[in-house]
């Protein structure tokens, strides 16, 4: 088109780049896939959206109908010289816009295509058929190169300018002459090398040769090393090759766009992205402050320390209010790009306290972020009452900071600040909102690891006052045990372990686990241990224990389950739920409960779907006796069965959960040889033992909580037991008082006499009165002294008060009163009531201390 012809029809437009109108046009990227990924401000005033409104979202959404016949062939066939036309677009305000478009795909380093979108409005564009189309008139065709060469591409306020095939400038726009500093006239002619000798120009002088080489577009990313502004401005500078009807390259355009806001917002992303990977690693609040401030000092801080709020950092809950008030905190992190940290006033770990005039102060009280220049008077007031921290801000040139209060589910827990002395420039509104996205993240993985803190020290706190306490005194055995809770985020598990004293200088041996982790397994597995307890002091075989045990978990799983309806019937209102858990099984456990006889050198054990003991002989050798494991507690409706093991004198029986045996590393049935191979060998006391398993099963914590109880027997030689047949006559008693003295002299326990023939005489009367033959009579010379009578009826005695004129019934309080303790349990042949006495220390048969 000729420029006479061009101003007596539109105006008076002289040359490509001076152009007195200025139509609305815009420049947008778009990826493969459709998605808009570059939006500036000039697409902003044309249609009204601002980025956050775009970015991210598909192209399509902008079109007010139906793309051309042409455009939609075009799209489906592989890019090629590009595509031009009219579309109607959708405005922010409601209404259509017309516009007309060229599209340009672009290939990326790796091959994949985007398209670099040039919009422009014209009001005198109509709409019309496409070129190409049929019923197209020439005069239609050359309105629309005029309006293209001379309107939209000339005026457009994105700089852009066209080159020859030697790289040399042939016409810009004003947009461009402005960028350049340079005119049209003092560029013409000149390739990019000739007119700026910044490194970043002479990099786009080289691709432009690239693309008249290859007829492949480029886009190129950049910043300007000049600028002065704070965020300097990024680039993306499009080239783009010009070819004739047949393909043969003509030269290059090159288009540049300010995608400054669009690379803050990614970078901003970038970092957001990178924290929530970097922060939260751990349910540590320690680790968890550190690896906030260590991501600031990456990406956009020179300094940041963490402060919790004393309370916070102590367990307990926050003040109220925070406003008008010193507050009290304590360093739990702090990062620097010096090494060091030398700019920090207190040390990591350390307590000071913020005047309430304080920034962090302020922070808190208002609950958001603030920036502040070390000038303003807030920081200088701080820095002038506080000697170190005014000399830190000297000697480092500490010019911008950021106080941001760290908020998690409505609970202040304390500030992070951020500082800047090596960074040249001041913290900016891109910064804060930056700095508070991710003190938002980490806020919660802070609260998240305190919450878990303290559920796993009250869990810790439950569980160690279940475990037994060490100096219970006892012949039978020597015990030595330990617990490692698991490091993992599912809290303390319901591992427990017993040892209990019973009736006839036997104890009791209990491990179990109860399923889950939590405060809730821990709760369980207390429960589980009382009724243990219980059932063990009436003389409950083992067999006869689980399963009252296994009744106990079912009703208490049954309690739970209601529990559960009723709590869903309050907050739904539905007495039918989606999906109504099963009642068996889900409060299950497992349990290996034992007893072991110091006298007849027996251990009878039966499990509920726990491993079996592990016995190790005096010489070393490891057996695996065959405990059969039954089903584990919760089940119902299953038998169990006791074993009975015959021991040597100081055998050793080991008793763990599956804790020990498991890890990453290896399978159960391996971890259960390589305990083997731990006990075997030289025999050792119990606690060095125990301390050798864990060595060596355990060199790092596994993901399970492992308890285990070790028990090195011993035998009551047969000068520790006496033992007389009774007839069922009234002269016997006096007969048994008297071997009961004899017997107590020959054992040196002369002080005990007078109170153990009264309880003898009380225990074999009422065994004559009220059961049947035959009786027999036992002492027992353990850590205490024990009577035992035994008969053959199963009815059990009981204490009951007497009357002013009853003749009977206050034998058994009499021998409550006499005794440490008293009870009764059932035998294969009726029933054996037994009395013990505590002894002085200096009598007691070389009772053995208890270790946990």
């Amino acid at each position: 088109m000729r420029k006479d012809e061009s101003a007596r029809s539109h105006g008076g437009a002289e040359e490509f780049g001076h152009q007195r109108a200025a139509p609305l046009s815009a420049a947008i990227e778009v990826d493969a896939r459709g998605y808009i990924t570059a939006w500036g401000p000039d697409a902003a005033r044309l249609l009204g959206y601002q980025p956050g409104d775009m970015l991210g979202h598909p192209a399509r959404d902008l079109l007010a109908g139906d793309l051309s016949a042409s455009a939609r062939r075009y799209l489906r066939a592989q890019p090629g010289d590009g595509w031009s036309g009219p579309i109607k677009a959708r405005h922010r305000g409601g209404h259509h816009v017309q516009l007309t478009v060229q599209a340009h795909p672009l290939t990326d380093a790796r091959g994949g295509i985007r398209w670099l979108v040039v919009a422009g409005t014209a009001a005198e564009a109509r709409p019309g058929p496409e070129p190409g189309d049929p019923g197209r008139s020439e005069e239609q065709l050359s309105e629309e190169e005029r309006l293209l060469e001379n309107w939209t591409l000339a005026q457009m306020p994105i700089p852009v300018a066209v080159y020859n095939t030697q790289a040399r400038l042939v016409g810009a726009n004003v947009a461009m002459t402005r960028l350049m500093g340079q005119s049209v006239a003092q560029m013409r002619g000149l390739r990019l090398r000739e007119m700026d000798p910044r490194p970043i120009v002479q990099e786009l002088d080289q691709l432009q040769e690239q693309v008249i080489r290859t007829g492949e577009a480029i886009r190129h990313e950049g910043f300007d090393p000049l600028s002065d502004e704070p965020s300097k401005p990024a680039w993306a500078v499009y080239l783009i090759p010009v070819k004739d009807a047949v393909g043969v390259v003509r030269g290059l355009s090159a288009v540049v766009f300010d995608y400054s806001e669009q690379h803050r917002a990614r970078r901003r992303l970038t970092i957001v992205n990178e924290a929530s990977v970097r922060i939260g690693t751990t349910l540590d609040v320690t680790r968890t402050a550190q690896e906030l401030a260590d991501v600031a000092v990456d990406r956009f801080a020179d300094f940041v320390t963490v402060d919790l709020l004393d309370a916070i950092y102590h367990g307990q809950e926050p003040m109220v209010s925070l406003a008008s008030r010193a507050v009290d905190f304590r360093r739990i992190a702090q990062q620097s790009v010096l090494e060091g940290c030398p700019e920090a006033s207190l040390v990591a770990g350390g307590a000071d306290s913020w005047p309430e005039y304080s920034p962090p102060a302020q922070a808190l009280a208002a609950g958001r972020g603030v920036r502040h220049s070390t000038g303003d008077e807030e920081i200088r007031r701080w820095t002038r009452e506080v000697p170190r921290r005014g000399e830190s801000v000297r000697r480092y040139g500490i010019h911008s900071v950021m106080t941001v209060p760290l908020i998690a589910r409505g609970t202040t827990l304390g500030v992070a600040m951020f500082y800047r002395h090596r960074t040249r420039d001041p913290f900016d509104d891109d910064d804060l909102l930056l700095a508070e996205e991710i003190t938002a993240r980490a806020a919660v993985c802070v609260d998240n690891a305190r919450h878990y803190t303290r559920e796993r020290a009250v869990s810790l706190a439950i569980q160690r006052s279940m475990l037994p306490r060490p100096g219970m005194r006892q012949m039978a055995a020597s015990i030595a045990s330990r617990y490692l809770p698991a490091r993992t985020a599912a809290g303390v598990g319901g591992d427990w372990f017993d040892v209990i004293k019973l009736s006839g200088a036997r104890i009791a041996l209990v491990v179990g686990d109860v399923v889950g982790h939590g405060v809730h397994a821990v709760a369980t597995m207390g429960r589980l241990r009382t009724a243990v307890r219980t059932l063990a002091d009436i003389g409950l075989p083992p067999d006869e224990l689980l399963t009252h045990l296994d009744d106990l978990v079912l009703r208490l799983d049954e309690e739970e389950f209601h529990t559960g309806e009723t709590e869903l019937r309050h907050q739904s209102g539905d007495l039918v739920a989606e999906e109504q858990k099963e009642s068996t099984g889900e409060l299950g456990a497992t349990c290996l409960y034992g007893v072991y006889d110091p006298i007849t050198r027996t251990a009878s054990f039966a499990s509920a779907g726990h491993p079996a003991p592990v016995v190790v002989a005096p010489g070393g050798v490891v057996t695996l006796p065959r405990v059969p494991p039954g089903p584990p507690l919760g089940v119902g409706g299953l038998p169990f069965e006791t074993v009975d093991l015959e021991l040597p004198e100081d055998s050793m029986l080991v008793l763990y959960t599956d804790g020990l045996l498991r890890s990453a590393a290896r399978d159960p049935d391996e971890g259960l040889a390589l305990l083997c191979r731990a006990l075997a060998g030289p025999a050792e006391s119990a606690e060095r033992m125990c301390q050798s398993v864990l060595d060596v099963l355990t060199p790092e914590r596994g993901t399970d909580d492992i308890a285990l109880l070790i028990a090195r027997t011993r035998t009551l030689d047969a000068g520790s037991v006496a033992t007389r047949d009774v007839p069922a006559t009234a002269a016997t008693v006096a007969e048994a008082r008297r071997w009961t003295s004899r017997q107590l002299t020959a054992w040196g326990l002369e002080e005990a006499i007078f109170t153990t023939e009264l309880v003898v005489s009380e225990l074999v009367t009422n065994a004559i009165r009220h059961a049947s033959s035959p009786i027999q009579l036992r002492l027992i010379h353990d850590a205490g002294l024990i009577c035992e009578v035994s008969d053959a009826s199963s009815t059990a005695p009981h204490m009951r008060r007497a009357r002013s004129f009853d003749e009977g019934g206050r034998g058994l309080l009499l021998v409550a009163q006499l005794t440490q303790r008293w009870g009764t349990r059932q035998t294969p042949h009726g029933k054996v009531i037994w009395a013990e006495q505590s002894l002085p220390p200096s009598r007691e048969n070389g009772a053995l201390s208890f270790s946990a």
